[in-house]
């Protein structure tokens, strides 16, 4: 089962650390261009080895980043908290993420024994980026998210007592409080160890990250006729957070379409209307609250016009795709098929690669563009629950890509961590 160590994080020297804000970042997948440019202005932001304007540098740059000080690797191994203090429209209550980073050994998740399992379906060319990243540098530059199960809350005590004495606690992009500390009390870190090592790791966000750190793990095991399985190249890192805790929140993802071949609303509504009930709204800024909580209900926006559809009960029998009950009742199954596959045309074997969807967190931002015929048209839907998360990966299958949205994002920047030999072997051998 899931498999984790300690590790000697690299972080920004003490004097750039005091401006831990000016140097962090947003995840590749979410920062946006203008963004991106702002942040390359300062030499030593994040964003030079995240996402760099040439994978080729990036390795020289984080060589020369270590050769001048400007990171520096700690000398105790410990386990590295996480807490992310949050709001959310609407809601008066603040919200903590508790968890923790770590490495933990990547398993093949189309293994019937993997140690990680997926949700989510991955697009190609994110993931080819993700592993020159990594096998240019050999480092994570940022960890991704996973799940595990804790429901004692066992491990919280100690990262409570962690929190006492922050390395970090800034407030992001994002307007989210990040705060970090670290555990080096060896007893303490094998009590981490030991609930892992039952339990299967659901991964919630950074599914390409992960895919990538899987692919470069099986080239270098094909060039190591030595392998044994503790070679660094074996371990990826991971932020984990206790899939229990009521302060986990999903959020739900957007679609935008655009680019579609002599596209035309009324003949696209006209086809909806075979499997859908179909209302125009007055105000498209209702849309949202229309749908909440309604089973296969979704928003189209098309510039001022607004429409809510859902999908007549009697209408799933006629979905062809050969999934499991637990993934066809899925709203965005039923999204996917219905309206992007049987409506438009893209097939879903085709979905992952199609230039014609993109995705859109921001309700606002799906209006702007469609206002603005940036795109055709947006399909607004709701979150995903917990619940259909689990179900969906213990079905053995996958949501569609770009399902789930947890939030906050993870913030890059505040550590990275070396798969190098050298750097990822611990100074001593603690059991492990």
């Amino acid at each position: 089962m899931a498999r984790i160590k300690p590790f000697r994080a690299w972080r920004y020297n003490r004097e750039l650390s005091t401006k831990i804000e000016e140097l962090a970042s947003p995840l590749f997948d979410v920062v946006s261009k203008k963004q991106r440019e702002a942040l390359y202005v300062n030499p030593y932001n994040s964003i030079h080895i995240s996402v760099p304007r040439n994978i080729e540098a990036q390795k020289k740059t984080v060589e020369a980043w270590k050769a001048d000080g400007i990171i520096s690797q700690d000398q105790i191994p410990g386990i590295y908290v996480y807490y992310q203090h949050f709001t959310l429209p609407g809601s008066k209550r603040t919200f903590i993420r508790k968890g923790f980073i770590c490495f933990l050994e990547a398993t093949d998740w189309n293994s019937v024994d993997s140690d990680v399992l997926r949700h989510e379906n991955t697009m190609p060319h994110s993931v080819n980026d993700r592993i020159e990243i990594l096998a240019q540098s050999q480092m994570n530059v940022s960890p991704t998210h996973g799940l595990y199960f804790d429901p004692d809350f066992s491990l919280e005590q100690y990262m409570d007592e962690s929190m006492k004495n922050p390395i970090y606690d800034r407030e992001d992009y994002q307007g989210v409080r990040d705060v970090m500390s670290v555990i080096h009390d060896f007893e303490v870190i094998k009590k981490f160890v030991a609930k892992l090592k039952g339990q299967q790791v659901i991964l919630a966000d950074g599914h390409h990250r992960y895919e990538g750190s899987l692919l470069y793990k099986q080239r270098m095991q094909a060039e190591n006729p030595n392998h044994t399985g503790d070679e660094a190249y074996n371990f990826h890192l991971m932020y984990l957070t206790n899939a229990e805790s009521d302060d986990l929140r999903i959020l739900p993802t957007h679609r935008l379409l655009s680019g579609l071949k002599d596209f035309n609303k009324n003949e696209l509504l006209e086809k909806l209307s075979e499997d859908f009930t179909i209302k125009p709204l007055d105000n498209p800024n209702d849309v949202n609250e229309i749908i909440l909580g309604k089973k296969w209900a979704f928003g189209l926006l098309f510039g001022k016009d607004a429409y809510k559809v859902r999908l007549r009960p009697e209408r799933m029998e006629h979905m062809k795709w050969n999934f499991p009950q637990v993934v066809k009742d899925l709203d965005l199954t039923v999204m996917h098929y219905f309206i992007i596959e049987k409506a438009l045309g893209i097939l879903g074997k085709d979905q992952r690669s199609s230039d014609h969807i993109t995705f859109e967190r921001n309700f606002s931002n799906c209006l702007e563009k469609t206002m603005t015929d940036e795109v055709d048209f947006a399909i607004i839907t709701q979150d995903i629950s917990m619940e259909d998360v689990k179900n969906v990966c213990h079905s053995g299958y996958t949501l569609p890509q770009k399902s789930t949205y947890f939030y906050p994002k993870v913030i890059s920047g505040y550590l990275f961590g070396s798969i190098k030999e050298d750097e990822f072997t611990l100074p001593f051998n603690i059991g492990f």
